[in-house]
């Protein structure tokens, strides 16, 4: 007989059954042997955490990933989850060279591009091992022998074939136009690669002629030569298309007055002067009316030689000059001291982004170019009609509206950073033709090409040199889904698992990279990248606040798994869970469900220890010759139901993981644990049905809490070589006996009642009770309730459903006084949370979540004062 420890130590278990898996090669597609090629495939690429450290919570979350691939594998799907990691240029960069000017006080520039990558390589080897060990841990089926990096050769050629493919479809091209700069990294940034600071700030009003101009930032503001007003606006009318000649910063200039409604008539004073080279709107405005764009504000984030005398000063010292001089010359109107705005910061540094004009590639998002269904169309219009068409379907589909808005507001993409580390752009300079102003005005002067090129295809000069940028990391992992299955071959893998299943991360990226994901998988492969997007929430404290190392409320998922086992974590990041939606995670919750395991793990040992033989059952059973007894047509009636329910809620395009976890909690816990074990062991003679009991609910398990089940697998004898690709147990269908079913349930109520009222009166439970009344099952309600069946009870008697004899139990006149007094005391606090609430201020200023507490405090008070008064009403 194999037998269980008396105890569950996760950290005994875990490694030996991670070699066990690893060992049997089932997470390999190509040697899965449970594969019924009739279920057809399942693939997700798993979205590549960046090489950069260690495991977080937003990678714990991969969790609801695995759990699809476990559950597809055991339906007999070939099933492939691929991993793989993002260079994640500016971040990975970043790291090491911060590591350069602690350690050795040297900057990149000190060094030179090739010391720093050879550098960053290896940090990134070591980090790819950290992460490796760290998904491994965390018990992720992943395919490790088809592991990819985003930098890795095939990739790279992916990426340098996509990039030429789209240059020379004229969708990618080098231009002027203004993006987003960080003078700390000293390189662009896409929109999504921005976060917003909430500050005060003041709000500057100057007087610009016969108008009122407002800014936060009058540094920029020393080249302005336009006025926006709105055409409609009845106060600037006899202004439109006028010139005249304003005091400014620097002197006199000459300003116009243009008409566009892009002015806000209820912005301030409705008039307003464009900084072109240093605002999105202004760039735009000064493109439609011919305006000359020059950068004020430089790289280093210090005014340029178009400032004049000014040139050189930082930001902050030109804001104070300015503000000073215009204030001198009586220009300065007023000050707003308590002016909310969001200031723009890079989400790697935390610098003030610059926006400024900056010559650099793009990808076109609106030239009709890709074929797609039979017509050219656009990248933007493409990404709309697949999500629209329903060929890729968003969970939840409230996104499908934010996803629409980004698309359809969406610039040209800029894709080239000022870094050393990443896939550099496969564009070759000549340096004779940039010279030539012909040339250098035709764009004759470049030329995309994979391999370096010595000579100039159009002058013969050996004077060329490869582009210094590197591409936009996203504009590689946006070909994530094909680029690591082999493409452009059309390999095995490709054929088979493109377009892929699921592609499940966080809602927080949708923009960042799902959207991109779209863009360029749909240009060059002219497949869909998957078929469902399933978006998750973002891991929040047990107050809903988020998680931050400044706030210390963050949990580190390998600890937690270190301290209460892994399968505890997982379920604890299931549990709650629903797409889209945010989830709370602390200690307590991963404690409860280290609790669980355990139940779990002393269930199965009472099975190991109580059958014979305790044996693997992979089929169904036969259930006339099976199930003997009212518990045993209960408890599979229940397995049965919970069956169904898991299929139902965990289809595709629902996914509901958490309500699964929930009712598999339900069955094992309170209809399995706390009401059939125990009638089991009354009854005895069940071997069989315990153990096809216990091999369908490891199976069940198996996907949310991997390490315990496969674990107690392994202890049944025909257990194969690992429990992942055993057969998904099926419902039974027939033979159903209703009658048995109904008298277990009431069996169980007459216990509950039986039990509330111990609990009521404060009845020991070793005390036997005698009972009075005709129930079925007496035998188990005697087992379970601790009670005596009587023909008759003497003196005082309590109960609905059964009599129960109190008299000599319980002290009447001191019960009755303790509930009395219990009556008085919860009225008292009743009519406080009724004050309270009653109170406009309070629900007024209070958080929601405060003022849905103290309703639900009121709520539960008022069920136990009737509780109270019900006892009273008996004991009297």
């Amino acid at each position: 007989m194999k037998t269980l420890p008396k105890t569950y130590d996760p950290s005994a278990v875990e490694d030996g059954v991670i070699e066990q898996w690893e060992k049997s090669g089932q997470f390999n597609p190509d040697l899965q042997t449970n594969v019924d090629e009739a279920k057809g495939n399942f693939c997700i690429v798993l979205p590549p955490p960046n090489a950069t450290g260690t495991l977080h919570l937003g990678h714990a979350m991969y969790v609801i990933q695995d759990i699809m691939v476990r559950h597809a594998r055991m339906q007999g799907k070939r099933t492939l989850w691929l991993p793989g990691t993002d260079h994640a240029a500016i971040a990975t960069q970043n790291k090491v060279e911060k590591d350069l000017w602690k350690s050795e006080h040297k900057t990149r520039h000190d060094i030179g591009r090739e010391a720093l990558v050879r550098r960053i390589e290896k940090f990134v080897e070591q980090s790819k091992s950290t992460i490796r060990g760290q998904l491994r841990k965390m018990g992720f089926s992943l395919d490790w022998s088809r592991e990819r990096f985003t930098l890795d050769a095939g990739l790279s050629n992916v990426v340098q074939k996509v990039f030429i493919e789209m240059f020379n479809d004229g969708l990618i091209y080098r231009g002027d136009r203004i993006v987003n700069w960080c003078p700390r990294c000293q390189t662009t940034l896409a929109d999504d690669e921005v976060e917003y600071k909430e500050q005060q700030t003041p709000f500057y009003y100057f007087k610009y002629g016969p108008f009122v101009i407002g800014t936060v930032r009058p540094e920029t503001k020393i080249g302005d030569k336009i006025v926006i007003v709105h055409p409609d606006d009845p106060r600037y009318k006899q202004f439109h298309h006028q010139k005249f000649i304003v005091p400014w910063i620097d002197g006199d200039v000459e300003a116009t007055v243009i008409p566009d409604e892009a002015s806000d008539p209820e912005m301030g004073s409705g008039a307003m002067t464009i900084t072109p080279a240093h605002s999105f709107v202004d760039f735009e405005l000064a493109k439609k009316y011919g305006v000359e764009i020059k950068n004020i504000i430089g790289k280093d984030s210090r005014l340029t030689q178009e400032a004049g005398s000014f040139a050189g000063l930082t930001t902050q010292e030109a804001r104070k000059k300015f503000v000073e001089i215009l204030r001198d010359k009586g220009l300065l109107d007023h000050v707003d001291e308590n002016y909310q705005n969001n200031l723009s910061v890079c989400y790697r540094c935390g610098t003030a982004i610059e926006p400024l004009v900056s010559r650099q590639w793009f990808i076109d998002v609106n030239k009709s170019v890709v074929q797609w269904n039979g017509k050219a169309q656009s990248l933007k219009e493409i990404a709309l009609e697949v999500v629209k068409s329903g060929e890729i379907t968003i969970i939840p589909d409230r996104f499908n509206k934010t996803y629409f808005q980004w698309i359809e507001n969406l610039h040209d993409w800029c894709i080239s950073r000022q870094l050393w580390y990443g896939h550099r752009i496969p564009v070759w300079y000549c340096e004779d033709c940039h010279d030539d102003p012909e040339k250098y005005a035709s764009r004759e002067y470049y030329v995309a090409s994979a391999e370096p090129i010595t000579k100039c295809p159009s002058c013969h000069s050996s004077k060329v040199h490869q582009d210094y940028d590197v591409l936009d990391t996203w504009f590689s992992s946006g070909m994530w889904t094909f680029s690591t299955l082999g493409w452009p071959e059309q390999t095995e893998d490709f054929q088979r698992f493109h377009p892929t299943s699921v592609l499940e991360t966080g809602y927080d990226i949708i923009f960042a990279w799902v959207a991109r994901m779209i863009l360029l998988t749909t240009y060059a492969t002219k497949q869909i990248p998957f078929k469902t997007v399933y978006l998750h929430g973002l891991v929040r404290d047990k107050q809903g606040a988020k998680m931050s190392k400044s706030k210390g409320n963050g949990i580190d998922p390998l600890e937690m798994s270190a301290k209460y086992g892994t399968d505890a974590v997982r379920l604890s990041l299931v549990s709650g869970t629903t797409p889209g939606n945010d989830i709370r995670l602390y200690e307590e919750k991963i404690a409860g469900f280290r609790n669980f395991v355990n139940k779990l793990w002393n269930i199965s040992r009472f099975i190991l220890t109580t059958v014979e033989t305790p044996t693997f059952i992979r089929g169904s059973i036969k259930p006339l010759q099976l199930l003997k007894t009212d518990a045993d047509w209960w408890i599979e009636g229940h397995l049965n139901n919970t069956i169904d329910w898991i299929d139902t809620v965990t289809e595709p395009n629902l996914y509901l993981y958490s309500a699964s976890l929930e009712k598999l909690y339900q069955f094992t816990w309170d209809y399995l644990a706390d009401w059939y074990i125990e009638a089991a062991k009354k009854e005895g003679n069940k071997d069989e049905l315990l153990s096809y009991l216990l091999s369908v609910l490891i199976r069940l398990w198996h996907p949310y809490a991997p390490f315990i089940t496969e674990y107690i697998y392994q202890h049944l004898d025909g257990h194969g070589e690992t429990l992942t690709v055993e057969p998904w147990p099926k419902k039974r269908v027939g033979n159903n006996n209703q009658e048995a079913v109904d008298r277990y349930d009431e069996m169980r109520q007459v216990v509950t009642e039986i039990r509330s009222l111990r609990a009521e009166y404060q009845i020991p439970y070793s005390t036997v009770l005698e009972v009075c009344g005709k129930v079925p099952l007496q035998d188990l309600v005697e087992n379970f309730g601790k009670v005596r069946f009587v023909d008759r009870l003497q003196g005082k008697v309590i109960g609905s459903r059964l009599q129960i004899g109190i008299e000599g139990v319980i002290d009447l006149k001191k019960e009755i006084s303790r509930l009395e007094k219990e009556l008085e005391t919860t009225q008292s606090y009743l009519t406080q949370l009724q004050t309270k609430l009653s109170n406009d201020q309070f629900v007024k200023n209070a958080p929601s979540e405060i003022v849905e507490q103290e309703h639900a405090k009121q709520s539960q008070v008022k069920e136990r004062m009737t509780a109270i008064q019900e006892s009273l009403n008996q004991l009297r």
